[in-house]
């Protein structure tokens, strides 16, 4: 309140000043008292106009963008001003404060791994982040404000929507898109909607893989379970010859061989799974390797094959002698046990023009369709699962070479043609390579 008693003294001095005036003026003309009020009356209207001058400035700046500051001004208008700015600039940080923070909290929503979409209440998009647009196949910008069951019209997902959701997720596939949706729905505000989405396709999938694995698990251990179960009661029931008590003792070893490498290859298998990477600083000589790998790929042939074992040209790889060893180990077991008696097995080693390298088992035997190709390495998948289970196969050792590659920042790759044979390849990359 500091301007209230400048404006009264200024007020009451240009209305002394003015009745002055209008007074010397009146008494000159013989008219004192209308000089008189004439000069009051013409000093209020002075500080009247500094004040309507002062008030229009103020206004001035109140319609445009109040980008500079308010009118400076001693008195009433000047504290009016100030104040008035002091107000707006307060409320602009606030709302730059506001918008910092919805903007943030978008960010953190955009950075999420699930989809994030908000609809009003005639279900219309009001927002989503790229990541619910990627699952629904919309567009973020120009879907704005589009009714939701236009552009997803899935059945499930529609009568879903319509029902207004539930605690319960509803899954659905897209018409031409890969994969599954999981899509829950959680009403707030005045009939408004917040949708989750997530990319389940992976999930079933390892939940699928899951139940192959328990199932195949059992299976493959049930199996000879059974045959030495019942050999038991035959030897515990039933007298048997010299000759037959060798055969049903051979036919028992059998099984137990094959329960232990089942066992073993789970074991590697875990091994794999839960052991840190193998170290870069670890040298591994392909030669010694190939010549490790020959020396138990002989016997197993018995001569049947051709089996060639190219020079690996001294090279190395960064790694575990142990998990490429099993891995190399694998593929020539297979190529071995898939390929008919006379049959030809080429193992090398080969230098790529990008600075990789790769293994290669080559051979000319039954070959896997194309059908097949995509799930060779998953774990007791089998193209033929009477063939493999005759030939002594776990079905566990492509997963086995798969993963190991895999931890060694490499992959596994296949080449194949029905009835004209296959190439398996542990490919590596360059930093592994010397």
């Amino acid at each position: 309140m500091d301007w209230l008693l400048p404006r009264l003294l200024v007020s009451m001095f240009a209305l002394a000043l003015g009745a002055a005036l209008g007074y010397a003026t009146g008494t000159a003309i013989d008219a004192p008292r209308a000089g008189l009020a004439l000069g009051a009356l013409g000093g209020v209207a002075l500080a009247v106009s500094l004040d309507v001058v002062r008030a229009r400035r103020l206004l001035v700046w109140l319609r445009g963008a109040q980008v500079d500051e308010a009118p400076r001004h001693t008195g009433f208008w000047g504290e009016l001003g100030y104040r008035i700015e002091r107000v707006l600039r307060s409320r602009e940080r606030d709302l730059q404060q506001e918008r910092e923070r919805i903007a943030q909290f978008l960010s953190a929503i955009e950075a999420s791994p699930n989809g994030v979409l908000l609809l009003d209440s005639n279900d219309q998009i009001e927002w989503c982040n790229s990541v619910a647009a990627d699952h629904l196949g919309i567009d973020p910008l120009r879907d704005l404000r589009q009714p939701l069951t236009n552009l997803v019209r899935a059945p499930a997902f529609v009568s879903h929507l319509q029902s207004g959701g539930s605690d319960e997720a509803v899954s659905f596939s897209l018409p031409g898109r890969p994969g599954t949706l999981s899509v829950l729905i959680r009403p707030y505000g005045d009939g408004q909607k917040l949708l989750l989405t997530q990319d389940i396709t992976e999930r079933l999938r390892t939940d699928e893989m899951r139940r192959d694995f328990v199932a195949n698990v059992s299976h493959e251990i049930r199996t000879p379970l059974t045959v030495l179960a019942g050999f038991v009661e035959t030897l515990s029931q039933i007298r048997l010859t010299g000759t037959e008590h060798e055969r049903v003792l051979a036919m028992m070893a059998q099984q137990t061989d094959r329960m232990r490498s089942l066992v073993d290859d789970l074991l590697i298998l875990a091994q794999l799974e839960g052991s840190p990477r193998p170290r870069t600083d670890q040298w591994v000589a392909v030669d010694a390797l190939m010549r490790r790998v020959e020396t138990d790929a002989r016997p197993l042939s018995a001569g049947r094959h051709t089996l060639e074992f190219e020079p690996g040209e001294g090279g190395t790889i960064a790694g575990s002698d142990a998990e490429l060893l099993s891995a190399l180990g694998n593929l020539v077991t297979n190529a071995i046990r898939y390929t008919p008696e006379g049959g030809r097995i080429v193992v090398s080693w080969r230098r790529r023009a990008n600075g990789s390298a790769a293994f290669e088992v080559s051979d000319t035997g039954i070959g896997v369709a194309p059908e097949h190709l995509a799930r060779l390495g998953e774990r007791f998948y089998r193209v033929d699962g009477s063939r493999s289970r005759d030939s002594g196969g776990t079905g566990l050792g492509l997963a086995i070479a798969k993963h190991a590659a895999q931890r060694h920042g490499g992959a596994l790759e296949v080449d194949s043609e029905i009835g004209k044979g296959s190439t398996f390849r542990l490919v590596f990359p360059p930093a592994r390579v010397r």
